[in-house]
């Protein structure tokens, strides 16, 4: 499996997408602050942690007793800059160009 395939993966679930979401308004949880946000067990949000953090979006450090995880965005950006930005560039220059006719005109 690629790491692209593993973003994706990672992605296509709403709990893990939610867990992204709970970390890039505020990074540094703990499992436990996680856990407080879904209903779901502690084993099964340490699973969608566990594919996030193989998919290289979460990273984890400890800080004494606690595990504390962390949004790492750079897999995001480069999804965003393979897939997305080369099929939206074209439309926005076509736009450009729409705009521009649009404005000459008298």
């Amino acid at each position: 499996m690629t790491d692209d395939d593993r973003v994706f993966k990672a992605l296509a679930d709403p709990t893990r997408r939610f867990l992204l979401d709970l970390l890039f308004a505020r990074d540094g949880r703990t499992l436990t602050e996680l856990e407080s946000e879904l209903e779901m067990t502690r084993f099964g949000v340490m699973k969608h942690l566990k594919v996030l953090e193989e998919a290289g979006l979460v990273s984890v450090r400890r800080s004494g007793r606690e595990k504390l995880h962390f949004l790492n965005p750079v897999p995001i950006r480069l999804i965003h800059d393979r897939w997305i930005d080369k099929y939206t560039e074209r439309h926005v220059v076509a736009l450009i160009d729409l705009k521009n006719h649009l404005e000459e005109q008298p």
